[in-house]
């Protein structure tokens, strides 16, 4: 059995359309090293889920599944950052945690860190939105750094008719289940990458993406960052990723992103979660060698 050490419990956050499953590898791997670790669901996710009615009607009906208005469009960043703060709270008993957020969890994270800066001893984005410099995630998808982003092909209707980003994880069509795969999990073995897919929730909440984060020097710029970059991320393109790093070094030099690349697609934590693991183990050492 593991010695669990003294030093900050992990809280892993979720992007869109996945939940704590998607974390389970990386969260065995630290354990095993000692670390506590925990993943929760960020509001309309996991156990929170809301699918529309329309996603398992048979016959399936496009046009309707096209249309339904999403019951996580009430979802906003500032009341997924309150949620997340409240969580990681009570995992770390009032003291402070490293959260560990992948994808669009991480304007979740800034604005839950900028809220409550005393909760956080580092946070850790992954392959991760980082948006610092006073405009919302979705500003940034349109982006030249983002060209060639997998992401918007796979909607499956207009946010701004069902306030959802929302895909169809359960379609049978062969090509779009290859999109998903070439998405999210280019790098992640067949099997795994087919039972992910099962897993995943239809709709992301567009008030997450619509928000704009804040980030003050005493706030968000305070506490250490590392960013895990995935330079085969087909979700989040690398050189957009890198963008959010350049910015926030730009605003906040005093607390310089540590910066890991790792030849993985959107989802380290299935294709490599011991590496991964290690990373969010690691990273004050690394911090400390400078």
């Amino acid at each position: 059995m593991p010695h669990h050490d003294s030093r900050p419990p992990v809280v892993l956050l979720p992007g869109f359309w996945h939940g704590t499953w998607c974390w389970a590898p990386v969260a065995a791997e630290l354990t095993a090293r000692g670390r506590r670790a925990v993943a929760v669901d960020p509001p309309g996710h996991g156990l929170d889920t809301r699918p529309p009615v329309s996603a398992r009607a048979r016959p399936f009906d496009p046009d309707a599944f096209a249309t339904e208005p999403s019951l996580t469009a009430g979802i906003t960043l500032e009341s997924a950052a309150a949620d997340v703060v409240a969580r990681v709270a009570h995992v770390g008993g009032g003291g402070p945690c490293v959260l560990a957020a992948h994808s669009a969890a991480g304007p979740v994270a800034v604005q839950a860190v900028e809220q409550a800066p005393h909760l956080f001893a580092r946070v850790v984005y992954v392959c991760a939105f980082m948006p610092t410099a006073g405009l919302p995630a979705m500003a940034y998808i349109g982006a030249p750094e983002n060209a060639g982003e997998k992401a918007t092909p796979a909607l499956r209707a207009d946010p701004s008719t069902v306030g959802t980003m929302r895909l169809d994880p359960g379609s049978p069509d062969p090509d779009y289940r290859v999109h998903l795969r070439d998405l999210f999990y280019n790098d992640v073995d067949a099997a795994v990458a087919d039972a992910a897919i099962a897993l995943l929730s239809p709709d992301g909440p567009i008030g997450v993406m619509a928000g704009t984060p804040e980030a003050t020097e005493q706030g968000w710029g305070s506490v250490p960052r590392t960013y895990v970059v995935g330079t085969r991320d087909n979700a989040l393109r690398p050189g957009l990723q890198r963008r959010f790093i350049a910015e926030a070094d730009a605003r906040f030099p005093r607390t310089a992103t540590d910066i890991v690349e790792l030849d993985c697609s959107h989802s380290p934590f299935l294709s490599m979660p011991e590496r991964l693991a290690e990373i969010v183990d690691t990273a004050e050492e690394r911090d400390a060698r400078g």
